[in-house]
């Protein structure tokens, strides 16, 4: 049994595709095929059923137990790399839609002036896409909206930005310099898809109290903000926009910025990891970069 078998036997279970399996290990298909085959012998047992490509009962366990094995192989190969001084690799990051455009074109080049010997590879995803390919092992962490209470998941705090209203200059909204959550009837704002955090927090923040709220008088569906600033500057109405999106607009749409009188609203940005995570050093440079790239995004609007 070889670390390399245990990586193409994970790599297996996370693609579910000895093809993709291969090509995510940068293998020939029957390089990887034959490898597993050899731990098969070497174990005895069967690991996967092969149409489809699942794991069978004994491989379910066998492949939980590689995970956590492959996890402290890695762990105490960075250990040994602790001596070097620069951060060499790469690291795998997931990003929420609704943070990206705002977050990572100024990180990547403060990250690569910093750190020119890693190599960031970065997804941009709903929150659950995320959390599944982390615990698939696809990538090493996420910038999330938190907290998520995921029991297999550690959260490392970043910043807390406000959310404010972006309103139609014909909207009644308008008149008004601060608002309340209450004065944002959610049936008449631009919201986004389901399965988007955000989506839930201004649901839940702007929700009358009624017992049978309207119906909205219209049905868009994005994962953009932009989109959804770009609906009400077209189309009238209102939408909630996190602090950092606010960096990017012109003078004509910040003064269609309204503020929520205290106690503001606001979301919460972290960094998740497995509990067993590995490439501390890489994440902790993220971490602190991801603040300064906050702070001096915020401190340049004000």
């Amino acid at each position: 049994m070889t670390i390399v078998q245990l990586e193409y036997l994970v790599a297996v279970d996370t693609y579910r595709s000895f093809n993709k399996a291969a090509t995510h290990c940068f293998v020939t298909q029957p390089t990887l095929s034959l490898q597993l085959q050899k731990l098969e012998d070497v174990l005895g047992v069967k690991l996967f059923e092969r149409n489809p490509v699942v794991p069978t009962k004994i491989g379910t366990e066998i492949i939980e137990k590689a995970r956590l094995l492959l996890d402290d192989y890695y762990r105490i190969r960075e250990v040994a790399q602790q001596e070097q001084r620069a951060l060499a690799g790469e690291l795998h990051i997931g990003v929420i839609t609704t943070l990206a455009p705002y977050l990572i074109p100024g990180l990547m080049s403060r990250f690569r002036n910093k750190h020119p010997g890693v190599k960031l590879i970065i997804w941009e995803e709903t929150t659950a896409q995320i959390i599944h390919k982390i615990k698939q092992g696809v990538i090493d962490c996420g910038i999330v909206s938190t907290p998520l209470n995921e029991s297999q998941l550690l959260e490392h705090p970043l910043f807390t930005e406000k959310l404010v209203a972006y309103v139609d200059i014909t909207s009644p909204l308008a008149q008004k310099k601060t608002l309340k959550p209450e004065d944002i009837d959610p049936a008449e704002i631009w919201v986004l898809n389901e399965g988007h955090c955000l989506r839930d927090e201004v649901l839940r923040m702007c929700q009358k109290k009624r017992e049978q709220p309207e119906e909205p008088t219209y049905a868009f569906h994005t994962g953009s903000l932009e989109t959804l600033r770009r609906l009400v500057d077209e189309n009238g109405g209102a939408t909630i926009l996190p602090e950092l999106a606010l960096t990017q607009l012109n003078k004509e749409q910040q003064r269609k910025i309204r503020p929520f009188k205290a106690p503001e609203p606001t979301r919460s940005i972290g960094i998740i990891t497995p509990k067993t995570f590995v490439k501390r050093r890489m994440i902790e440079s993220l971490k602190q970069e991801i603040v300064e790239v906050y702070e001096t995004a915020i401190q340049a609007k004000l």
